[in-house]
């Protein structure tokens, strides 16, 4: 994949949607391409976490450990990104990421992904993509257990 390619695709992601073009080829030229056969791991719920995965093609599974077992709480495909909340905030991974079929992906690493963020504008609009990601997540959460609660009664 030409590196023009590979900026386009980043541009598709919501995180980096009007990131400028310049910084775009940065993080590009900085990410490293990986492939995965099916039912391989990207990483593991309690590893450190220091880089995120935009998915060029294939799909994935995201799985959290639950006392009786591992619970299936997504799946994601093509054209997104997983493992971001690493690059964002020093800590663990919060669930694991599975691959279903063969994964092409971009691997970014938390220092080419800081360098980009050295640009405010491109901060503010990073936050603002992840602050709407958490809310559609806290919205889902809230629609499960609503949904859960209904089941209960």
């Amino acid at each position: 994949m030409l590196l023009k390619e590979e900026v386009q695709l980043l541009r598709r992601i919501p995180y980096f949607a009007k990131v400028d073009p310049c910084r775009l080829k940065l993080l590009a030229f900085a990410s490293s391409r990986v492939s995965y056969d099916a039912n391989q791991e990207l990483f593991h719920q309690g590893d450190a976490g220091d880089c995120a995965y935009v998915l060029l093609s294939g799909s994935a599974d995201i799985i959290m450990e639950a006392p009786d077992g591992e619970v299936k709480i997504g799946d994601v495909k093509g054209d997104c990104i997983v493992g971001e909340v690493c690059l964002l905030c020093d800590g663990v991974r919060t669930a694991t990421v599975r691959t279903t079929t063969p994964v092409e992906a971009l691997k970014i690493c938390k220092d080419a992904f800081s360098k980009v963020l050295i640009d405010p504008g491109v901060t503010r609009e990073v936050t603002r993509a992840f602050a709407e990601q958490l809310h559609r997540t806290t919205s889902e959460l809230d629609r499960t257990r609503a949904g859960q609660r209904q089941l209960v009664n």
